[in-house]
């Protein structure tokens, strides 16, 4: 099974322009969650694809690999959809671009759900964490996953889900973390798939694989990392470094 990880990673962002460019430490962001992603040991090639020069001659310059995209793309999983389609791979994974604390442990997780599956009946492999913080459960910027006994995925949602209208169940809270893993033709699929209401609605992307039908395994993982949307994600990162 031939294993590629690919970290989209576009110089614009709407809360923090830029910021895959910043400093951490003497190294931008985007080096070193493509540092973090190779020295994880799991993957028979890490590529960044980006439509930035910037950020391509950030990594080639660095020794590492990366490709430019040629086409507009809205999200990451078109972006990587273009630079995997001629390539002779099995799995795919898609590690956050603005997670320079990437390490091993989850990603083998989600890895090993393909593993497991010989029948090749799962199309994706996606990481989830449990939250409790009710400010983080209310928050729209933090994308709930609701999941069935068997951890397959139900749906995403920005709002809290499930709702509690009944407060003494005890329902746990997931948030679900932006690492995917897919077989090469789901994620071809959903680049040749036209946005639904469901997806448009929420602005998730997962979303459009369950609405075709596509069956997402959610595996749970307690390690926390830092993710870079603000400045004072990135200050809570250099803490942390």
């Amino acid at each position: 099974m031939k294993v590629i990880s690919m970290i989209p990673a576009r110089y614009a962002a709407s809360r923090f322009p830029g910021k895959l460019m910043q400093d951490l430490g003497g190294k931008s962001v985007i080096l070193r969650t493509y540092e973090a992603t190779v020295e994880t040991k799991l993957f028979d090639d890490v590529f960044v694809v980006t439509d930035s020069d910037i950020i391509y001659k950030e990594i080639v310059d660095n020794g590492g690999k990366a490709i430019i995209s040629i086409a507009e793309h809205d999200c990451g999983s078109d972006r990587i959809a273009e630079a995997v389609a001629d390539l002779d791979i099995d799995i795919v994974v898609n590690v956050q671009g603005d997670e320079p604390f990437t390490e091993r442990t989850a990603l083998e997780k989600v890895l090993n759900v393909f593993k497991d599956d010989s029948k090749k009946e799962i199309d994706l492999a996606s990481i989830m964490s449990p939250i409790s913080d009710i400010d983080e459960i209310n928050n729209p910027n933090t994308v709930k996953v609701i999941v069935d006994q068997n951890n397959f995925a139900l749906y995403f949602s920005r709002s809290p889900i499930p709702y509690p209208r009944d407060k003494n169940v005890g329902v746990t809270y997931y948030k679900h973390k932006g690492v995917y893993a897919f077989r090469k033709q789901a994620i071809l699929d959903f680049h040749n798939s036209p946005m639904l209401t469901l997806e448009a609605s929420e602005k998730i992307e997962a979303i459009r694989y369950l609405e075709y039908g596509k069956k997402i395994k959610m595996v749970e993982s307690n390690v926390e990392g830092v993710e870079i949307d603000t400045p004072e994600d990135l200050e809570r990162a250099r803490e942390l470094l």
